[in-house]
């Protein structure tokens, strides 16, 4: 059950592999537009927090130990003010040119997932969530846009030891009153 008194938060992460080094002439256009399209961001209604280094961005930030990947880390009210700022102006402008810079990935490229109002995750836990949807696809732990799920705490991650202990607390209460003996 959601304690309602917990607010939930919808954290984003998104990588993309570059095709130049973001200081050549083929990314100029992309590098340019980062400024506006942070600030637009910052801006925008639902907004609540992004990743940025001391460059005002996080394209220096490291992310999944590729030299070549750059990552966008966001938090935000909610899924509807995400996708509104996607998929309006000048975001979509420069999205609708991603393939100029970026090379298509096969795997999952963006995560999403609930975090309590005010938590700022770091980039190893964006990795980690990441890491997951491309593993075991959408779950509450981590979802793409396609596939959301509602607001809440997520489910434990497979094989840790906090989802093997969740799981033998609920086998335990599944078999209250069951006797078993070994002998």
């Amino acid at each position: 059950m959601i304690d309602a008194a917990v607010p939930f938060e919808l954290a984003q992460i998104n990588i993309a592999r570059l095709r130049a080094p973001l200081d050549s002439p083929q990314l100029k256009d992309f590098v340019d537009g980062l400024d506006p399209v942070n600030a637009t961001a910052d801006a925008s209604e639902g907004f609540r927090w992004r990743l940025q280094s001391d460059s005002g961005n996080a394209t220096d930030v490291p992310v999944l130990g590729d030299d070549w990947l750059i990552v966008n880390l966001t938090v935000w009210r909610d899924l509807d003010s995400l996708t509104r700022f996607m998929y309006e102006g000048l975001h979509r402008d420069l999205m609708r040119r991603r393939r100029e810079w970026f090379e298509r990935l096969a795997e999952a490229v963006t995560a999403l997932w609930w975090v309590p109002a005010g938590h700022r995750p770091s980039v190893a836990e964006a990795e980690e969530r990441l890491t997951h949807l491309r593993r075991h696809g959408p779950t509450p732990y981590a979802f793409g846009l396609r596939s959301a799920f509602p607001p809440g705490p997520a489910s434990p991650v497979p094989g840790t030891a906090e989802a093997t202990a969740a799981d033998l607390a609920r086998a335990r209460e599944a078999n209250a009153g069951d006797v078993c003996t070994v002998g």
